[in-house]
């Protein structure tokens, strides 16, 4: 069988050079806060993403990325079929996944959530039943993660990936889950302030999967709003009422798990 130019090599000198050189690259993400440069590329017909890494901050993420995709996988989660080093570092091979990420944050500007025509805004003029649908698929892939000892870190608008023509839902970049519980022996981990639970900010607490409750009740919280300002809840009160119990500031008060929280919110809904 004839060796697939980019599924088979296992190392390259400098991954922009030979992508380029065996296919042809149709997209560029190169001011990404995560300090990585992505690709869209077309190779023998199909289409992938490759992410690359040469600092060394975003190549310890994209290992970590390695060992995340090992241990879950769901059909939302966009898989990892490959993964390449360069001479500086690191590159992870993705199929090409149709859709929009609902919030796309660079280093020089913001992902607009507000904007009209932004992915979010149209996401929050969705008919509510494919809201629901869509959420529902977030929380069913965290019921792997959890299933795999996993904890959601850096989890975010700009994680999920919608399909705006086939109105399907899908995960990307969970680059920072990472297993737990563990310690956080940071200031802080990454992520999105909207999104974080309390505990996210503070050296030496504990993070685990009320941690991770706390971020699906956010991104409930967020996501089932019609705008921002989390004053146009489009949902019921029982989800409203599920959605703050999962976000309560201590984690004592949380559902305890992701499996209590779904089965919670399916109940509400």
């Amino acid at each position: 069988m004839t060796p697939h130019p980019l599924l088979d090599v296992a190392h390259v000198a400098a991954v922009d050079a030979y992508i380029a050189d065996i296919g042809t690259i149709f997209r560029t993400f190169a001011d990404q806060d995560s300090g990585c440069v992505s690709y869209g590329v077309l190779v023998d017909g199909r289409s992938w993403f490759v992410k690359n890494a040469s600092a060394p901050a975003a190549v310890s993420s994209l290992r970590r990325a390695l060992s995340v995709h090992q241990a879950v996988s769901h059909p939302a989660i966009t898989p990892l079929v490959h993964s390449i080093t360069t001479d500086e570092g690191l590159a992870l091979v993705y199929p090409w996944v149709p859709g929009e990420v609902l919030y796309h944050p660079t280093r020089s500007q913001g992902g607009g959530r507000t904007a009209p025509d932004s992915p979010m805004a149209r996401f929050r003029r969705l008919p509510l039943p494919e809201v629901l649908a869509a959420l529902d698929t977030v929380l069913d892939a965290h019921l792997a993660v959890e299933a795999a000892g996993l904890v959601a870190v850096d989890l975010y608008d700009g994680c999920m990936l919608y399909d705006f023509e086939e109105r399907g839902m899908r995960l990307c970049d969970l680059d920072e889950y990472r297993q737990g519980p563990f310690t956080l022996d940071a200031d802080r981990l990454p992520g999105s302030s909207r999104y974080m639970a309390p505990e996210e900010f503070v050296r030496g607490s504990v993070i685990d999967v009320r941690t991770t409750v706390f971020n699906l009740g956010r991104a409930l919280r967020l996501l089932l709003d019609a705008g921002d300002a989390e004053n146009q809840w489009r949902g019921s009160r029982g989800q409203l009422a599920v959605s703050q119990r999962a976000t309560a500031a201590d984690p004592a008060g949380r559902f305890p798990s992701v499996r209590s929280l779904v089965e919670a919110w399916r109940t509400a809904a």
